[in-house]
């Protein structure tokens, strides 16, 4: 889509450069001829209908964020113990002997 709008851009500016004083008229025929994105209005000029609007928007993303940081945990808190039960990874004592 980006690169839509890239190409389109640039076709616009080369077709007004290649125009110059005696075409641009007709440069500006073919500019009128490339479609326009339009946001809120249809090519009537009529204007599109509101969005729906989501009912729950915050809270469904509380409902969604909150548990999956809960299944997160879990999951990596049984990682950590399965490592450490298998001797994969053991956290040394020896940086504790500071005193």
């Amino acid at each position: 889509m980006v690169l839509t709008r890239v190409f389109r851009a640039v076709g616009r500016s080369s077709l007004l450069e290649a125009g110059g004083a005696s075409g641009a008229g007709q440069a500006q025929q073919q500019l009128a001829r490339l479609p326009l994105r339009r946001k809120y209005t249809y090519r009537s000029g009529a204007l599109k209908p509101m969005p729906e609007i989501t009912p729950f928007g915050l809270f469904g993303v509380i409902c969604t964020v909150i548990p999956g940081l809960l299944i997160g945990a879990t999951i990596s808190k049984n990682m950590a113990n399965f490592l450490e039960e298998n001797d994969l990874f053991v956290p040394s004592d020896d940086d504790d002997d500071d005193d």
